[in-house]
């Protein structure tokens, strides 16, 4: 995954954005390595509201976020308000030229041996990835600092088209960052309180959010099923019909967790990378009345504090963009039981699976059978500069609390 320079982030005042409900909008992995946390909780110098007077919040605690309640999450969430998508913004060619998020290498680890190339030949972007030479990552040691071995690497593998119809929840997610457009992917997710007419996606918190110091990002859409047909595969001209069967779906809402919004260096792995997670409310671009879980045929419930052990056989989804990948191509990497990533101890230790998916996959979502059926048990957050592994948060208590409130007030 190679690094992409990055524009400067907005700043919205003095804050340090977190939470946003009401009106709102607002990618491979995100960054590098996650490392050791910072264990002091910062205050939010103003309110995003821009009312006079408004006074000083201070950013929760990893243990006080596990406790709170809804009316701890509303109180939050009313701190930041952000414009809706503009409709109209997206084209077909601002698409296509998007980046995806940049992925800086994980910092390098001292007390580790440099990472052995993988022998993989320069590839041209295709909708197929280079097939990279047999890495040894079974005999790679553990990282510093607990976790397990690295896991071996996955080659990427294209969806067929057209998507079989349970695939349509996957899709791409566009937005605006300052001056550039950048991509990312999501899945459209089950709606307790809507049953059957859910609007929500589910994607990375750096995604949607500039991180510490930073804002939310401008003009979030949702693309579900892009490319079904393949229509745009290999370098083909396509319309912008032909290539959003379902057409643009823009945020009206979205939220992100509390550390991303008040730690996080969305260039680099971390500790708020454990809680890399992010969701949106997006609506109906013909104004139909008609959900996206009515309109793409299905949802993916998602499967919090699922049991470790339980997780024998996780697929990632996404769309990536940087080399050798295109952007066009729905792509999956089927992987085994999911190892842990070392991390802040504090917090759940993220799932690593082995992939070479690049930028442009970030959020896309990872599904893990239940009972039979499919549920979503993370999504994609940080990966390596090698393009050999990638990791995504444990969705515990914090998600699951996170995800009742937004799905509550949103109703």
């Amino acid at each position: 995954m190679s690094p992409i320079s990055r524009p400067n982030r907005a700043v919205l005042g003095a804050s340090v954005a977190a939470l946003t409900m009401l009106a709102a909008t607002a990618c491979g992995p995100d960054n590098s390595d996650p490392a050791v946390a910072q264990t002091t909780a910062p205050t939010v110098a103003a309110s995003a509201t821009g009312k006079p007077g408004a006074a000083p919040i201070k950013l929760p605690t990893v243990e006080e976020l596990k406790t709170w309640k809804f009316e701890d999450w509303d109180k939050w969430a009313q701190q930041n308000v952000v414009a809706p998508a503009v409709k109209g913004y997206w084209t077909l060619q601002k698409i296509l030229n998007a980046k995806p998020k940049p992925m800086p290498q994980p910092q390098p680890d001292p007390t580790q041996p440099p990472a052995q190339p993988t022998g993989a030949a320069p590839a041209q972007p295709t909708s197929k990835p280079a097939t990279p030479a047999p890495a040894q990552p079974t005999t790679a040691q553990p990282p510093s600092g607990g976790g397990d071995p690295l896991p071996s690497v996955v080659e990427a593998k294209p969806t067929q088209h057209p998507y079989a119809k349970n695939l349509h929840v996957n899709g791409k997610i566009f937005f605006k960052d300052g001056n550039e457009d950048y991509v990312c992917s999501g899945t459209v997710v089950s709606d307790p309180a809507n049953p059957g007419k859910s609007n929500l996606v589910w994607t990375a918190s750096h995604c949607l959010h500039g991180g510490k110091g930073g804002a939310y990002y401008t003009n979030i859409s949702f693309a579900p099923a892009y490319n079904s047909n393949g229509l745009l595969s290999g370098g083909k001209q396509a319309s912008e019909a032909d290539a959003e069967p379902y057409g643009e779906w823009g945020a009206t809402a979205g939220m992100v967790s509390p550390q991303w919004s008040a730690e996080a260096d969305p260039e680099h792995g971390g500790p708020w990378s454990q809680y890399d997670f992010g969701i949106i409310k997006v609506a109906n671009p013909s104004g139909n009345g008609k959900s996206l879980e009515e309109t793409v045929g299905g949802s993916v419930p998602i499967w919090f504090n699922a049991p470790r052990e339980q997780l024998t056989s996780v697929s990632a989804y996404g769309y990536p963009a940087g080399k050798p990948f295109d952007g066009v191509e729905l792509d999956h990497c089927d992987s085994g039981k999911p190892a842990k990533k070392a991390g802040d101890p504090s917090r759940p230790a993220m799932l690593m699976i082995g992939c070479n998916m690049t930028g442009g996959s970030s959020g896309g979502g990872w599904v893990a059978p239940k009972d039979g059926k499919p549920a979503l048990v993370s999504d994609t957050s940080i990966g390596n500069g090698a393009s050999t592994w990638e990791a995504g948060p444990y969705l515990d208590d914090v998600a699951a609390r996170m995800f009742d409130y937004f799905s509550k007030k949103s109703k």
